[in-house]
């Protein structure tokens, strides 16, 4: 949203009004924050006091690196719900401190510092590490704001606010050379610089600036992180009204955001997640392979049986196989029955699949909607467990679902009965909840049960409630570390509830790259693990992008094949070919090179999961933060902190990759590499750019075997391999529980210590 018409000129549609002065600069009385009253013109007599509008910025110490700074204009306006569970493990202690000097008013809360100009005509705030090393950004003149729209003609329009908005804004300076990374999974260019964002949850797919997962959350190249803690529509235009800017916009009398300093961007991501929530632990089954019967297709417990048996027969494990929307009978979305037209026996099929071995798991899909064909519709209106208008009517529309009303999960007596209605499900077998939907939740002539919620701000915050619910479901019935949802809309926090995708792609190499921006985007909001539809959702996808999107998926920390009207079993794609590098034989391939990833990859998911970064696919820039090449990255990407790797975009095989200064070494090859620059050449179906980091030592396990992918990978056996090490070089090893199981330690000799804790057959190779 845009205030200004250029540089110098006001938007012909708004009156805006800036903070020109620091009119006085006030300590707290815990001296953990100072407030500056600041007016919107200067003041230099009496007089100038009188009939203009001030604006307050308090500016409060957090913990170590975090300072917030909430503006206000009307400080009477109501603080209505929801608001983001903040600290739900607890705020660390601060150490504040307050001082006054030449250069002006200081609150320093351990590694970062805002420093207020003395010059009270003079408005400029400096946010810079505490050592005085780096200065991050600056509130300069014109940086803060209230605007009304439609424009006023008269200050007395203010007195009916009916037909006028009311805006707050900040404009934090930009960097030359900055760019900006984050707010959700967007899949739109990675570095923000230049885009108008809207903070606000859409089901829009995978190619439009509309987002499933918009999250308060930016990342920057210079060092810092800003949250911005407000569950309403957030408005950004970053470098794209002032170029030198990034604004900040909401409709409201506050606006409160959080800067966050770190040594890293890591150590930013992790200071977030002290603050939102950290990403919860995933147990390693769930890396597994996981097929759908995909959307609209035809399906039953005959066709289900046949897919999941010639996956068994070509030797392509199932970990979890998901029913996805038919489960339910047509126009019932979603009551919890199964269409017993196809599904005579639900809970008899699903004994079957996992007594006879074709699968591990089984998920299914739901949404918080009801249509008001199904009976419970009249039993959930008549509760009061749907979401009313203002007159009291239940709210309705067709749009998905005839008559479709929505699950108010402010009503604590709808919440108990959703939760009941998903034990039941349990009770028959089922393991883990697609959580589709919750984007498309209305905010005008609406009335939550708890009338204490502001419609406008549950627009987002429904994704936390509704995931929240139906993860503690689950945690309840299996465990606190064997909960598992797939999950397509979030807010801030929601990285707590695991697991998230990508939503509706198409089949197509473009979509291919947006799934990839959009898991890189959401990754810097501490998202730890992430899936996307493997081939794409929307179409039939050729046979050549099926199989690349196989290898870019089976790298990913979770991996589904699921698409809409077609199915997504390999030999369909190929119709059955037999020629060498098939659908179904590449698929194989790269199950049996994920499953022998799994002593690496969940090694480095328990780090992630403690620390608040993503497991795969996590953004280059994020391990390599001084390469300035790295923020420009987004056609490839981490895989833990040490292995480097790209999807194939082309139909000929052709993929290049960057890699950063130092040596690598071909993950297939052995071959060193030196990085710091460009890497062409051609792959087949059963390769990708893939290299590992020079002093890596890489334990991988096997990749054919039984027991899933949760298998007991420190005692089958497997490889060691070290990569261009040196002494001092190890890895962490955990079993598949995610229990610390040792290290292992390059010594002085080369010799690797504490491979003693491994059982069964494992070799040392060395690279390098």
């Amino acid at each position: 949203m845009k205030f200004r018409d250029g540089m110098w000129l006001v938007s012909e549609d708004k009156t805006v009004q800036y903070a020109e002065d620091i009119y006085t600069v006030t300590t707290r009385d815990d001296q953990k924050a100072v407030t500056l009253l600041c007016p919107t013109r200067k003041i230099y007599s009496r007089g100038d006091t009188l009939n203009l509008s001030t604006i307050s910025i308090e500016i409060e110490a957090q913990f170590d690196g975090v300072l917030s700074v909430e503006v206000t204009h009307f400080a009477g306006a109501r603080r209505l719900g929801p608001a983001f569970d903040l600290y739900p493990d607890g705020r660390p202690e601060c150490a504040a401190v307050i001082g006054k000097g030449q250069e002006g008013t200081t609150i320093s809360s351990g590694s970062l510092s805002a420093t207020i100009q003395p010059d009270q005509h003079t408005f400029d705030i400096r946010f810079h590490s505490t050592d005085g090393s780096k200065t991050l950004t600056s509130l300069l003149n014109r940086s803060v704001g209230l605007a009304y729209s439609p424009a006023l003609t008269t200050p007395k329009q203010v007195e009916d606010m009916s037909n006028r908005k009311h805006y707050l804004f900040t404009q934090t300076e930009l960097g030359v050379g900055e760019s900006i990374h984050g707010l959700g999974e967007r899949f739109g260019a990675w570095n923000r610089v230049g885009q108008n964002i809207e903070v606000w949850n859409e089901d829009g797919g995978t190619s439009s600036e509309q987002a499933y997962k918009n999250i308060s959350f930016w990342l920057s190249s210079r060092g810092y992180g800003v949250f911005i803690d407000a569950p309403e529509k957030i408005d950004l235009e970053i470098g794209s009204e002032r170029c030198c800017r990034l604004q900040t916009a909401v409709e409201s009398q506050r606006l409160k955001w959080y800067i966050i300093q770190g040594a890293n961007p890591k150590e930013v991501l992790t200071k977030y997640s002290i603050l939102t929530g950290k990403p919860a632990k995933v147990p390693a089954w769930s890396y597994g392979l996981w097929l759908s019967t995909s959307f609209t297709t035809s399906y039953d417990e005959k066709t289900v049986t046949h897919f999941v048996e010639t996956m068994k027969s070509s030797q392509i494990p199932v970990e979890v196989f998901h029913f996805d929307c038919f489960w339910l009978r047509a126009f019932h979305w979603t009551d919890f029955v199964w269409d017993p037209d196809f599904f005579p026996d639900p809970a008899g099929q699903i004994r079957r699949m996992k007594e006879a071995g074709l699968i591990n798991k089984v998920s299914v899909w739901t949404n918080p909607y009801i249509g008001q064909a199904s009976p419970i519709f009249k039993f959930a209106a008549e509760k009061g467990y749907l979401l009313k208008r203002t007159n009291g009517d239940v709210w309705q529309w067709d749009l998905w679902q005839t008559g479709m009303g929505i699950v108010d999960f402010t009503n604590p007596e709808a919440s108990k009965w959703f939760a009941e209605c998903l034990e039941k499900l349990y009770d028959m077998g089922v393991d883990c909840i697609k959580t589709d939907f919750g984007e498309r939740i209305p905010t005008k002539d609406v009335r939550w049960f708890d009338d204490s919620v502001d419609p406008s701000k549950m627009h987002n915050f429904y994704a936390f409630i509704y995931n929240k619910l139906v993860y503690e479901t689950l945690q309840k019935r299996y465990g606190k570390d064997q909960a598992v949802l797939f999950a397509r809309t979030a807010c801030a926090g929601t990285q707590r509830f695991p697991l998230q995708w990508g939503g509706d792609c198409e089949s197509t190499p473009a979509a291919l790259g947006e799934s990839l921006r959009g898991g890189l985007s959401l990754g810097l909001a501490s998202f730890a693990s992430w899936s996307n539809d493997i081939g794409g959702f929307e179409g039939s996808p050729r046979p050549w992008i099926y199989k690349r999107w196989v290898a870019f998926g089976l790298m990913c920390s979770h991996s589904r094949l699921h698409g809409s009207n077609s199915y997504r079993v390999p030999w369909l794609i190929d119709s059955s070919s037999t020629e060498p590098e098939n659908c179904t034989e590449t698929l194989k391939h790269w199950v049996q090179v994920k499953r022998k990833l799994m002593p690496y990859l969940y090694a480095q998911a328990i780090e992630s999961f403690a620390n608040g970064w993503p497991t795969s696919v996590r953004a280059v820039a994020l391990e390599f933060p001084d390469d300035p090449t790295a923020w420009y990255l987004d056609r490839e990407f981490m895989i833990g902190s040490s292995i480097l790797a790209a999807p194939v975009f082309e139909e000929d095989g052709s993929a290049e990759c960057y890699l950063p200064p130092g040596k690598w070494f071909n993950f297939w090859t052995g071959e060193e590499v030196t990085g710091g620059r460009w890497q062409k050449e051609k792959y087949g179906f059963l390769g990708c750019p893939m290299f590992v980091r020079a002093g890596t030592v890489l334990v991988l396990g096997q990749g054919e075997g039984t027991g899933g992918f949760g298998y007991d990978w420190l005692k089958t056996g497997g490889e060691v391999r070290l990569y261009g090490v040196t002494e001092g070089d190890k890895a962490q090893l955990v079993d598949s529980a995610g229990a610390d199981a040792g290290v292992l330690m390059v010594m002085k000799d080369g010799e690797v210590k504490g491979v003693d804790v491994l059982e069964g057959g494992w070799e040392v190779k060395r690279f390098g």
